[in-house]
């Protein structure tokens, strides 16, 4: 069989994947140095298996074996060399990745100890294997994969407030845009912090809008909440008081990612919101005294919520880095803090450290404070950006929040489905 024949089986048999009878496959295909143009997709264009968009171009150069590899070049001289392992790891035919979930099916688990058949059709890339399997690449998508390529996605880094920080501020209407949805989520995403404006002051719509991204998170409070002052409450912020700076639910194995809170009434004199962003905050703690920050991401200590019918609790740190030493998480709630438990010899310098992390949430350069309209709904990063608000008089007038939470895994997914069009 001559290689062009074969090139126009394998361009043909995209949707199926292509095996040679033996007798015809040995050295049919060649090492291929031939330089291409750039082409646009068209329908011979190997399909990867993505519902993201990756990049049309360049196209390959070159692609020739390497040791325990290929050796690829694209238009624009840069190069890579693959592992075989990888390359067939990864081949996207409906034999080895399911067509309907784009799930993966082949499994990687012996080494491949024979080079495969080298092809560049319209500088995309096409392997035979030794046992007759094809698999045809996208130049782009192993351009966008490379080892070499720095990682992108639609949803930000996390980004430390700055001096004169302001949140992000989508009206209800542009957020029900999918521009506009996409840009609050961006900013809710890399700030912890965003709010939607002019929205309707109607009941539940602080779920109808969390809905849009995602299922509501429910706790032992319920999957959606009321918060206002009440008789008899089981928490503090269904009373009148003022609330330090906290994190919800630090007492959980995991507390919830995002919350919610629409306003619907906030007639009354005082109750203004309070926020502070726990990664500026842990950055001013480390420049001010690392053992403290050592102290308290390293000593774990109880947390604890308990009522005639929940009793959750859970030990942790305070304050949870990742090996950069980057925050994944604040866990500060003086309220629901259990006895602590700690040798009597660690007592004093934990109180000391926990005292420093409290003044610095709670100097006026690290504060956010406003309030918070009816028809504004503020959402905000609960493991990241404590929030909290000022004593109010409940006989002043009406203050009415609904609340909801979400995982931030929803919010990271719908900015990725809205990035492929928008």
């Amino acid at each position: 069989m001559s290689l062009l024949r074969l090139l126009r089986i394998l361009v043909g048999t995209n949707a199926h994947p292509y095996v040679m009878p033996q007798r015809e496959r040995i050295g049919v295909l060649m090492n291929s140095t031939a330089e291409t143009t750039l082409t646009p997709p068209h329908a011979n264009t190997p399909e990867m298996g993505e519902l993201s968009p990756y990049q049309a171009g360049p196209v390959l150069t070159q692609a020739t074996l390497a040791h325990n590899g290929i050796a690829l070049e694209w238009l624009d001289g840069q190069k890579t060399t693959l592992p075989l392992l990888w390359l067939r790891d990864h081949c996207a035919c409906p034999a080895c990745r399911h067509p309907q979930t784009r799930e993966r099916l082949y499994l990687p688990l012996e080494p491949i100890t024979e080079p495969p058949s080298v092809a560049l059709l319209d500088g995309h890339l096409h392997l035979q294997w030794q046992d007759g399997h094809v698999s045809a690449f996208h130049s782009g998508w192993l351009y966008q994969r490379r080892p070499e390529a720095e990682l992108t996605s639609a949803v930000p880094n996390a980004k430390p407030w700055v001096d004169n920080f302001t949140p992000e501020h989508i009206s209800h209407s542009d957020f029900l845009t999918p521009l506009g949805e996409k840009a609050w989520l961006t900013a809710m995403l890399r700030d912890g912090l965003a709010l939607i404006t002019d929205g309707p002051l109607v009941e539940e719509e602080v779920s109808r809008l969390a809905e849009r991204i995602g299922p509501l998170r429910a706790t032992n409070f319920g999957a959606r909440f009321d918060v206002r002052s009440k008789p008899n409450p089981n928490n503090a912020a269904y009373t009148a008081v003022g609330l330090p700076l906290h994190i919800d639910l630090p007492n959980w194995r995991q507390p919830p990612d995002i919350q919610l809170l629409y306003c619907l009434q906030n007639g009354a004199s005082g109750g203004e919101s309070l926020f502070a962003d726990g990664a500026r905050v842990v950055e001013a703690l480390r420049q001010e005294s690392p053992e403290a920050l050592t102290i308290l991401s390293e000593t774990p200590i109880d947390f604890r919520f308990q009522d005639e019918t929940h009793d959750i609790s859970m030990r942790a740190p305070v304050i949870t880095l990742d090996s950069a030493g980057n925050l994944v998480e604040m866990r500060l709630n003086n309220w629901i803090r259990d006895a602590l438990h700690l040798p009597v010899e660690q007592m004093d310098a934990w109180y000391s450290a926990y005292a420093l992390l409290w003044k610095l949430f709670h100097s006026e350069a690290h504060q956010l404070e406003f309030t918070l309209r009816p028809g504004q709904m503020v959402a905000f990063d609960n493991r990241r950006v404590l929030h909290g608000r000022r004593e109010f008089d409940p006989n002043s007038g009406a203050r009415h929040l609904q609340g909801t939470y979400l995982d931030r895994d929803m919010l990271a997914s719908r900015l990725r489905v809205l990035a492929r069009n928008v």
